[in-house]
């Protein structure tokens, strides 16, 4: 294993991200939507490279070069994958869906590493736990007591676009399988840009904040738990993960 990343290296990382160009790029392809055999997916390399820095690099991949990465890690049963997935080798509809495909992933998982970074400042140095095998278990971060290695906390990173009011209230209730669901939501720019109503609506009148302003720093700097950089990516707050233990 290599010298993880710190939490500001990570965010630096993030706030240099184009999201705007790679929105351009990937939101329309939907041509490779399939399930993907274990294979091939994306989860092990991306936890090895933003989690674990396994090459011990100075920086964290941008997604084009992670994507090297990954075709080249995983080129044979990319190619047996393609070979038996119906797609012919005279267009370019399954390179450019599968990349289109695992930047949605990538993507994700990112937003849910840099909450790994956050949550050890709330839990302490090696704390945190996060790889595909407990990825496939629905649990996103597994909160371990770094002397003892007793489990303490499992949690779940949701993302809920237009998230109902209930769902910040549960942030501390576990569910069914015993696991912490944490939620971010990702207002469209225009939204953050113009957080008060309007118009008068059902329960609200014009010049009333939206309900998602509550969450940000911006907004509420003593419990926020989510920022929002300035590329647009959505990120936690210590307050995300503060009291769940």
């Amino acid at each position: 294993m290599g010298t993880k990343f710190t939490l500001q290296q990570f965010e630096n990382f993030l706030k240099n991200i184009d999201l705007n160009a790679y929105r351009e790029r990937f939101s329309k392809i939907k041509t490779v939507e399939m399930d993907l055999p274990k294979s091939i997916q994306a989860l092990k390399t991306i936890y090895e490279q933003y989690w674990d820095n396994i090459d011990s690099l100075q920086e964290p991949l941008n997604f084009d070069d992670y994507y090297e990465l990954y075709w080249n890690t995983n080129k044979q049963d990319i190619e047996t994958f393609w070979n038996n997935s119906g797609y012919g080798k005279t267009c370019d509809c399954f390179q450019n869906g599968l990349k289109a495909r695992i930047y949605r992933t990538w993507a994700s998982l990112i937003t849910q590493i840099h909450g790994g970074y956050v949550a050890e400042t709330v839990f302490g140095k090696n704390s945190v736990q996060m790889s595909p095998e407990l990825d496939h278990q629905n649990i996103d971060m597994l909160i371990i007591d770094p002397t003892t290695k007793q489990e303490k906390l499992k949690i779940q990173i949701k993302k809920e676009t237009h998230r109902p009011e209930i769902a910040r209230m549960q942030k501390n209730v576990a569910n069914e399988n015993g696991v912490v669901d944490v939620y971010y939501i990702v207002p469209t720019a225009k939204d953050y840009e113009n957080p008060r109503y309007k118009v008068n609506g059902k329960n609200f009148k014009a010049g009333d904040f939206k309900p998602f302003v509550k969450d940000f720093v911006k907004w509420n700097p003593e419990s926020g738990t989510m920022n929002r950089l300035d590329n647009g990516f959505i990120i936690f707050t210590k307050n995300a993960f503060t009291g769940l233990i």
